[in-house]
């Protein structure tokens, strides 16, 4: 199938190129060329900017195209604009954010979603907006491909490569060994994806032609952050024990939720939320195992230069100081 990728060449992007070309589709890729310009020089690329140069597809047409990282709804009009009389499917990676705090119960495909505000404008973007943004993009992708829009809903897209740091926090973390602070209930739930499952995903419903709404978030079960420190720390064979620190001390001394402890999401006395990825399983979404994400981002973190600055989790200084304050309350 001939397949256009816009972008292309960051986190999510390469995990669906890559898995594209290995099922032998014919590949183009548009983007400003400024990002890993040098990745997949055996693929078309065209030169464009999201903000309304397009020229460079006037006259080509593609079965499908995949949307992985918009997050203004005005990208995505454009991009339908250009695009709706010469692509046959889009496919928009939108989050699953677009649900409202805070997740309780089973939340399906259905659950209401966020809407912006009453006199708040779209642009420029804000992080308090994202939620609602990105369901201003669903739904304008949908006005310009109706019946033809295929849209993921991920949380946490993580594995090799991810630039975040928030889940790399936790195999780089456990592979230098020693005690590790764990964050509140060993049994809590937590739900993330491989970005080479969801890249193969992408490439799937395009092959099958699968459209609608599809949580993408993980797992075909459920995994507790207790399991699955417990698999990072078999996985990458290190030497370490895990200290459980309650939610309440966690407040006290100022660590911050999902940023500083990645994946940790505090509850009260509250279940936390569970993403249903049923549909998206039945039209043919995997996953492998955890623990061999864990090892690959191990593998791949060491790699990363040793002056590397984390965006995401807790300083070694700061856990060591809370560790402590936990030790003697």
């Amino acid at each position: 199938m001939k397949i256009l990728i816009l972008g292309g060449t960051t986190f999510l992007g390469p995990a669906t190129v890559e898995t594209a070309l290995e099922s032998g589709h014919e590949l183009t890729l548009f983007n400003r060329q400024k990002t890993n310009a040098d990745l997949f020089p055996e693929v078309e690329k065209l030169k464009g900017d999201r903000n309304g140069d397009y020229d460079a597809l006037s006259g080509r047409t593609w079965d499908a195209v995949i949307d992985t990282h918009a997050h203004l709804p005005r990208w995505v009009r454009l991009a339908g604009d250009a695009l709706k009389d010469s692509v046959g499917q889009y496919v928009f990676v939108s989050t699953c954010s677009v649900y409202p705090l805070p997740w309780r119960g089973s939340v399906a495909e259905d659950a209401p979603v966020e809407e912006l505000p009453d006199g708040v404008e779209e642009e420029p973007f804000g992080n308090e907006k994202y939620g609602a943004l990105k369901v201003l993009c669903e739904r304008a992708a949908e006005e310009r491909f109706p019946g033809r829009t295929t849209i993921a809903r991920p949380g946490l897209i993580v594995g090799p490569g991810d630039p975040t740091d928030r889940f790399t926090y936790w195999p780089a973390r456990i592979a230098r060994g020693g005690e590790v602070l764990a964050p509140g209930k060993p049994d809590s739930e937590v739900q993330f994806i491989d970005v080479r499952d969801l890249g193969a995903f992408l490439v799937k419903c395009v092959e099958d032609g699968h459209a609608g709404v599809y949580n993408t978030v993980g797992f075909d079960g459920r995994l507790s952050m207790q399991e699955m420190l417990h698999g990072c720390k078999t996985a990458v064979n290190t030497d370490c024990s895990f200290t459980w620190v309650d939610e309440e001390f966690l407040a006290a001394q100022q660590v911050g939720a999902w940023m500083e402890m990645p994946l940790w999401i505090p509850t009260g006395d509250d279940e936390a939320g569970h993403f249903d990825v049923s549909a998206a399983i039945a039209a043919g979404l995997t996953f492998r195992p955890p623990a061999e994400t864990m090892r690959d981002t191990a593998d791949w973190a060491a790699t990363r230069a040793e002056d590397h600055r984390p965006r995401a989790g807790l300083s070694q200084g700061k856990e060591e100081a809370v560790l402590s304050a936990w030790h003697a309350r």
